[in-house]
């Protein structure tokens, strides 16, 4: 520390005309250590070093430290005198630059988004039965995967991922999800909302447009805004996402964000003419489909819909996948599919994006997913996921009656409860339903574009409602809906 230094920086933005010489010695210090320049437990010049060194008078310093020391900004010991542990601040008329007073424009833009929650219980959205998962399989995986890690994997790993995990997932997904891909295609991410960034940063720039389902993802809705891209808000029906030719000639759009096996959030499923005619349109309008596959494992009527991703070789689409939904959510752990093309050329830029590592716990899902113990956990969850399904609808069926239509009970997690009336107002009862301890998340907060949706209704998640709980939860929620309709 150069304390002539430190003293005619004080002396610069400070004016000390007329002081004594020990007052601004003191000031100086005391600035200093407020502001954080002399940092706690760091030792100070003896007196008389310091004196020598700034060419004053010993009893100048003296009388600084003395009052240093009454302020408890000092401490003395056999070893010297040192900076006391204290909270700094940088004092007014400091030469350092005021904090900014605002959010940026992009955090401010996040904040006025609604807000998911994170409740828990009936009616919350994505939480799986976390209580029907095979922990004890999954310990005995993960303290057999950190034994056979060594340390030269302790350091940063392959930014897309452990090379055994994304071949499994690879086979993973041809095998149950109709995907069409090799290992070198799969990424693996820290779960969906990672891949989303990814995609904005890999595939999108500032000021390009990109299309989202409305209602739809918020999620997906806080990555196009946070990468700064003009979002469209394409209207969903009673299928999915249904752009007009209007739409393809006035916002052409760089990325799409769709959910075409379950979506979200009305859990509408695209038929396979819609899909062909959203990748061909795509196709020739230069633009990548993000499609979100998050919860199509589980469906009820039927067997899984393969991917749109794989309907046709080359196909426009980065496939998204998340274990956060069929496993736990505390994995943290999702992945995308690139298209070939790309998957070579977005490697380099990969690599210098935030580091990857969890080594262990990716070899252990690696694991998981080979030993079968994944599959046969599918299994159990959409036979217990029905039975809470079927159990909802009987509940809805009993204390709704015709006031409101079901949507998306086929497949995944949650289903839509849609109002006949629009006096039924959504968000009023959502709110209601909150205070009561619901968690009945309302449709018309899932907007994402300008244009209003035809969508007025309550999503309902039932994965991680017991069967026998869920009567009393639906006939609490019409109560309280009641009330609120009008």
């Amino acid at each position: 520390m150069d304390y002539g230094l430190l003293l005619a920086d004080f002396e610069r933005h400070h004016d000390v005309s007329g002081w004594p010489r020990q007052r601004t010695v003191h000031a100086c210090l005391r600035a200093a250590i407020l502001g954080g320049r002399l940092a706690a437990g760091h030792r100070l010049l003896s007196t008389r070093t310091l004196a020598r060194e700034l060419g004053i008078a010993r009893n100048t310093v003296l009388y600084a430290y003395e009052q240093l020391m009454a302020e408890g900004l000092l401490l003395t010991s056999r070893r010297g005198t040192a900076v006391a542990q204290v909270a700094t601040a940088a004092p007014a008329g400091d030469s350092a630059a005021p904090a900014p007073s605002t959010l940026s424009r992009r955090a401010q833009a996040l904040a006025g988004m609604a807000t998911p929650g994170f409740l828990s219980g009936a009616f919350a959205l994505g939480v799986p039965a976390l209580d029907a998962f095979p922990m004890a399989a999954w310990r005995r995986l993960l303290d057999r995967a950190w034994r056979e890690t060594g340390p030269f994997e302790f350091d940063y790993c392959d930014p897309t991922g452990l090379p055994v995990l994304r071949k499994t997932i690879a086979d993973y997904l041809q095998a149950a999800r109709g995907v069409r891909c090799d290992p070198a295609q799969v990424v693996v991410t820290n779960g969906t909302q990672a891949s989303l960034e990814l995609c904005v940063q890999l595939f999108a720039d500032a000021g390009d447009t990109a299309w989202i389902e409305s209602p739809g993802y918020l999620g997906a809705l806080s990555a196009f805004r946070g990468g700064q891209l003009r979002t469209v808000g394409i209207p969903v029906d009673e299928e999915g996402i249904a752009p007009a030719d209007e739409d393809w000639r006035r916002t052409p759009p760089r990325l799409i964000y769709a959910s075409p096996s379950h979506q979200y959030p009305s859990g509408g499923v695209l038929d396979m003419r819609r899909r062909l005619e959203l990748l061909e349109n795509a196709g020739r309008a230069g633009a990548l489909i993000i499609e979100d596959d998050y919860d199509s494992e589980f469906r009820h009527d039927g067997p899984p819909l393969p991917a749109m991703q794989g309907l046709a070789p080359s196909a426009p689409v980065i496939y998204l996948g998340t274990f956060s939904k069929t496993m736990f959510p505390a994995m943290r752990t999702g992945f995308m599919v690139l298209p070939a093309g790309l998957a070579e050329a977005a490697r380099p830029a990969l690599a210098r994006l935030p580091m990857h590592g969890r080594v262990p716990e990716q070899r252990a899902l690696a694991a998981f997913l080979n030993s079968g113990q994944f599959v046969q956990h599918l299994r159990r969850m959409r036979r217990l996921y029905r039975e809470r399904r079927d159990a909802l609808l009987e509940a809805l069926h009993q204390h709704f009656g015709d006031t409101a239509l079901v949507h998306g009970a086929g497949t995944g997690m949650h289903l839509s409860l849609r109002f006949a009336d629009p006096g039924w107002r959504d968000d009023r009862i959502s709110d209601a339903a909150l205070a009561a301890g619901i968690a009945a998340h309302c449709m018309t907060r899932h907007e994402t574009g300008l244009r209003k949706t035809a969508w007025n209704g309550l999503l309902l998640g039932y994965s991680q409602v017991p069967a026998t709980d869920i009567g009393d939860a639906v006939k609490r929620l019409a109560e309280v809906a009641r009330p609120h309709s009008y």
